[in-house]
């Protein structure tokens, strides 16, 4: 079953993002500029590491799930954004339409990723749902390796990755491509797990079995 897995990254091209084509225990990888690029990957099935399913007033519960089953990793896990901040032409702009609608501001964090979240929105279509999923690489690691206990940056953390890594892959070699840390490419192949998961019938999903939908009746889910 070859599957892939998708993660920002700076780049070179477009937005910026890499993807860990999974081909039972072997991994190649793809630079890739767009979400058109992303859903044109011949795989059973694709995780993505971006909301899929935008709240129109409040938090997600799938965002709660995961921040508490991240304990104090949990603030790696950002508010996904409203929906009505997709078209917001700036910061400040995007900041006044969340207030309006839940009296909080969007997080730069959350802001950064307004592009990459409004191209994947953009081309998602409902015979998608099934094939597409978003994937949380923190909460994959520790779920394929209870070890992975320390900050992705750190070099315990590093270790802790690349030790699970190997045990879905063999020879792994981490890529060198233009603007892809070691850590994208690695959270990547987490995410790439977690499609796996999906395509074959296991992966755990949060909040529950049949999340919410969006008022685009995407479902708001983490798949795990």
């Amino acid at each position: 079953m070859r599957v892939l897995g998708v993660d920002g990254c700076r780049g070179t091209r477009g937005h910026g993002w890499v993807g860990a084509l999974l081909d039972g225990r072997r991994v190649r990888w793809l630079p890739l500029c767009s979400a058109a690029e992303i859903l044109a990957v011949d795989a059973a099935a694709i995780g993505i590491d971006i909301p899929i399913g935008l709240p129109a007033a409040g938090p997600r519960a799938c965002d709660r799930a995961a921040r508490r089953r991240l304990g104090r990793a949990g603030a790696s896990v950002f508010p996904a954004p409203l929906r009505v901040v997709l078209s917001a032409a700036g910061y400040a702009e995007a900041c006044a339409r969340s207030r309006a609608v839940c009296g909080r501001a969007l997080s730069v964090q959350a802001w950064h990723l307004v592009p990459r979240i409004a191209d994947v929105d953009a081309m998602l279509r409902p015979a998608d749902h099934a094939r597409v999923v978003e994937v949380h690489p923190e909460i994959s690691f520790r779920a394929l390796d209870a070890g992975v206990t320390d900050g992705k940056r750190t070099a315990v953390g590093m270790a802790q990755r690349l030790r699970a890594a190997a045990s879905i892959v063999d020879d792994l070699e981490l890529p060198h491509l233009p603007g892809v840390r070691a850590d994208d490419a690695l959270d990547a192949l987490a995410v790439a797990w977690s499609a796996r998961r999906w395509a074959a019938g296991d992966a755990e999903v949060l909040p529950c079995a049949n999340p919410p939908r969006d008022e685009r009746d995407r479902p708001m889910r983490i798949v795990v």
